[in-house]
């Protein structure tokens, strides 16, 4: 399970910065990447759980936000995490592809008005009255 161990700083960041809003939020801009790709992994196995498996999810997120010191609210959140991965190989596979690969580093500056940075994206479109046709 090399890729639990992989999201556990993510989430604990995620967790910090959205606490249990992480479920409902988009991508903030002003949250660093780290959180952001915590949020995603979260709601990711959030979407995937059952309701009882979303409750329990959510009870581990809001004690670890309630405590950001604590060691052992953050492990039952990376706990959560890893079992939904075991039980669930397509969300072990969508996991393994948002998460950077080890030692790979990205650096993206966008300025100016509209601009937009990405590592991956599938259609960007900025501008005035712009008409998308399939």
């Amino acid at each position: 399970m090399q890729l639990a161990e992989q999201v556990g700083p993510y989430l604990t960041t995620a967790v910090s910065a959205y606490g249990v809003a992480v479920f409902a939020r988009a991508e903030s801009a002003a949250v660093d990447a780290t959180a952001n790709l915590g949020r995603r992994i979260l709601q990711a196995v959030w979407r995937r759980r059952d309701e009882q498996g979303r409750a329990e999810l959510e009870a581990a997120v809001q004690d670890a936000a309630e405590a950001p010191e604590d060691e052992d609210a953050a492990a039952a959140v990376r706990q959560q995490v890893k079992r939904a991965m075991r039980e669930d190989a397509e969300l072990l596979a969508e996991l393994a592809r948002i998460l950077p690969v080890a030692g790979e580093t990205v650096n993206v500056t966008a300025s100016g008005e509209r601009s937009i940075a990405a590592k991956t994206i599938g259609t960007a479109v900025t501008g005035d009255n712009t008409t998308i046709r399939p």
